[in-house]
């Protein structure tokens, strides 16, 4: 809440006034595009990425968002993976893979589904459809 002067008078993002912490409110975590990270991304909930990545990136049952211009060197493993940026590594999804008509993997694709728009390119073995026993 602004004060008599219109200054912000809340508290520090993470607690309360009386300093105890609150639950986060966010629903996806955000990597923006002035990030760069090298190492391993675990993340349980939905992550868009904008900026630029070399290691790993894990989402368990969550989805994985790879923004348009977003340059990653990491192997990608999640629900479902949209993909609008480059990709050097291997993609797996335990549902679906959607590669837009600005992305780009260079790997293997592994999923149940997978959907490729007019413009996107692969360089990589792709692996559709449910395993049978």
């Amino acid at each position: 809440m602004p004060d008599e002067r219109g200054r912000d008078t809340r508290a520090p993002s993470g607690s309360t006034a009386t300093g105890q912490p609150f639950d986060e409110r966010r629903v996806a975590a955000w990597i923006g595009k002035a990030i760069t990270l090298r190492g391993d991304v675990i993340c349980s909930q939905d992550l868009t990425i904008d900026g630029v990545v070399e290691g790993t990136i894990e989402v368990g049952q969550h989805s994985l968002m790879i923004g348009i211009g977003a340059s990653i060197k990491a192997d990608l493993v999640g629900r479902i993976v949209t993909i609008g940026g480059s990709i050097k590594g291997n993609v797996t999804a335990t549902e679906k893979v959607d590669l837009k008509a600005t992305g780009a993997i260079e790997g293997d694709v592994s999923a149940p589904r997978f959907a490729m728009a007019e413009g996107a390119t692969v360089r990589g073995h792709v692996q559709t459809g449910n395993k049978r026993a």
